[in-house]
């Protein structure tokens, strides 16, 4: 996949590049994103040099992952990093999606209007036929998120969010196309119950 940029009324996505080490390492510190995300804990300058320099280009190169800085700047411009946004390729057209909001600019919109962004982006562009959002159980700022770009939560999946060391709970949640006004790129034919059976049973002699 090429690197790909975005934009929405106030952001600007474009893939991360070495110079965002030192805005993604000072974001990470935040206790909240490393206690909720997969970002490794503590965070050293060296994950974000790692991050910014290998993991990303190696992600879009190999197409197996899809990470944007986001940033306040719609017109080409390049400001402060709000949030990032990953996408993680799991499979043939089996597309998951992460997040972390930068603390100081949380509770503005930011996030909602990212991850709607880079949804219609992967129905669009990419061909996605549906867009999956896993978070470990409690963490109520991702799952809010996830509703107000139009997720619908599917439940809960017992020990399968593996991470520093241990199998947690998650939540999981689906986007589709048609759930943004968006033509699917595969038509879907969703299961219905059947009638119920009627219990009557009529005869004569």
């Amino acid at each position: 996949m090429e690197p790909t940029t975005l934009s929405t009324a106030r952001l600007l996505l474009r893939p991360f590049a070495p110079h965002d080490e030192n805005d993604v390492y000072a974001a990470c510190q935040d206790p909240d994103i490393q206690r909720w995300t997969m970002v490794p804990s503590p965070y050293g300058r060296e994950n974000a040099r790692t991050f910014v320099g290998e993991i990303v280009p190696a992600g879009w190169r190999e197409d197996t992952g899809y990470s944007f800085a986001v940033r306040l700047g719609p017109d080409g411009g390049d400001g402060p990093l709000v949030a990032a946004v990953g996408v993680h390729v799991r499979g043939p057209d089996a597309y998951e999606i992460g997040y972390w909001a930068v603390k100081e600019h949380r509770g503005r919109g930011f996030m909602t209007e990212a991850v709607e962004a880079v949804a219609r982006w992967l129905f669009t562009e990419v061909g996605a036929v549906r867009l999956e959002w896993r978070a470990e159980v409690g963490n109520t700022g991702s799952r809010a998120v996830a509703e107000k770009a139009g997720f619908l939560i599917e439940g809960t999946l017992r020990a399968a969010l593996h991470t520093k060391g241990t199998a947690r709970d998650c939540w999981i949640g689906s986007l589709l196309p048609s759930d943004l006004g968006l033509t699917p790129a595969l038509p879907y034919l969703p299961y219905h119950l059947p009638a119920a059976a009627s219990s009557d049973v009529s005869g004569g002699i």
